[in-house]
C-alpha cells in the first residue's frame, strides 16, 4: 500500500478539532448485515487502530486519501443521496471522537444508522438508537484477542455480531466465542467468508453440519461490482 498511514494515536492527539477525516461517501447496495440488498449511503471514515491481514479497504488507512469535513458537511453529502439508510464504516469509525456526534446528528434527522466497528474500542456512550455491527476478529486477521470484553455489555438485541472467517481455525474460534460469550444478547450473528480464501459453500456446509443458528454473510456488493471503489 502506498501513502502515509495514520499513526497510532493520531486522532486522539487531534482532540478538539472541528472536522473529521473522511475516506469516501457514496450510495450503494448494502452488501452485508441483516439489511443486505437495501440501498444505503456509506460514510467511510479514515484511520484504523488495527491492520487486518485480509483488510479490503486498506486505502482508508492512508492519510493522503482522506478529506477533512465537518460533521455538518458530512451530513450535507448524505442528504444529497435522498436515502433513509446510512452506514458509518471505515477504517475504524470509533477511532475518531467526532463519530458519536455524527451518529446522533443523523439519527435526529430521521435516518436509520448502522455502524460497523472492529470491537476493539469501547461502545460505551453511543446513542442507543444506533444499530451496531460489531466484528470479533478471528485468528487469520492477525488480531485475535483484540475484542474489548466490556463491549459485550453494550450489545443489544438489534445489534449484530460478525465473524470474518478464512479457515477452519477461524470457524472453531467463532463457535467457541458464541458458546462462551454471546448468550442471549442478540440473535443476529453473521459468519462471513474471506474472499477468495474461504468459499461460501464450504462455510455453509460447516454451518449446516453443526446446526448453527447464524447467518451466512457473503459480500453482495463484491459479486455485483467486484473491487470497484465507491460501490
Amino acid at each position: 500500500m502506498t501513502g502515509k498511514e495514520f499513526s497510532p494515536g493520531f486522532f486522539q492527539l487531534s482532540h478538539g478539532r472541528d472536522f473529521m477525516f473522511v475516506s469516501e461517501i457514496f450510495l450503494s447496495i448494502q452488501g452485508e448485515s441483516t439489511r443486505a440488498g437495501f440501498p444505503c449511503v456509506f460514510v467511510r471514515l479514515s484511520g484504523c487502530n488495527l491492520g487486518c491481514e485480509w483488510c479490503d479497504t486498506a486505502y482508508a488507512r492512508v492519510e493522503e486519501e482522506s478529506r477533512e469535513l465537518s460533521v455538518e458537511e458530512v451530513m450535507g453529502e448524505v442528504r444529497a443521496f435522498n436515502c433513509p439508510l446510512v452506514e458509518i464504516t471505515g477504517g475504524e469509525p470509533l477511532y475518531q471522537e467526532e463519530t458519536s456526534k455524527l451518529i446522533t446528528g443523523l439519527l435526529d434527522s430521521g435516518y436509520m444508522v448502522l455502524m460497523e466497528t472492529n470491537g476493539s474500542i469501547t461502545l460505551k456512550g453511543l446513542d442507543a438508537r444506533l444499530i451496531k455491527i460489531v466484528d470479533v476478529k478471528c485468528p487469520s486477521s492477525g488480531f485475535a484477542g483484540s475484542f474489548l470484553p466490556e463491549n459485550l455489555d453494550y450489545i443489544a438485541s438489534e445489534d449484530e455480531v460478525k465473524f470474518v472467517i478464512a479457515d477452519r481455525t477461524d470457524y472453531e474460534f467463532a463457535k467457541k466465542f458464541l458458546d462462551e460469550f454471546i448468550e442471549d444478547r442478540t440473535e443476529k450473528i453473521l459468519f462471513a467468508p474471506v474472499k477468495p480464501d474461504m468459499g461460501p459453500k464450504e462455510l455453509a456446509d460447516w454451518i449446516l453440519h453443526d446446526r448453527l443458528k447464524v447467518r451466512l454473510q457473503v459480500q453482495m456488493h463484491s459479486y455485483i461490482w467486484e473491487e470497484e471503489r465507491g460501490r
